[in-house]
């Protein structure tokens, strides 16, 4: 796993304790297109599940990791693609 990955998944077990985190590096998906600059890790898909999303909307729960992952979405990261599930 790359150092961008790293820094997302680091980040994200701080911020929500998660029971289950894939983080996949999905930037070779994207070669050509807007965003990819040919360095990768610029695009991820993130599958999370957390007991910090209980009781909170779709669109809640990606907020909540926009924020945590603010300055990579403003820096390398391009595409960040989310599932987020509260424990159940």
């Amino acid at each position: 796993m790359g150092t961008v990955a790293e820094t997302i998944r680091s980040k994200l077990e701080a911020a929500f304790a998660p029971a289950d985190l894939i983080i996949i590096d999905e930037s070779h998906q994207h070669a050509g297109h807007h965003g990819h600059d040919g360095k990768g890790e610029s695009h991820f898909a993130v599958a999370m599940k957390a007991a910090a999303f209980a009781g909170k909307s779709r669109v809640e729960r990606q907020r909540m990791v926009y924020g945590v992952l603010a300055e990579e979405l403003a820096g390398q990261v391009h595409a960040l693609r989310l599932s987020l599930n509260p424990l159940e």
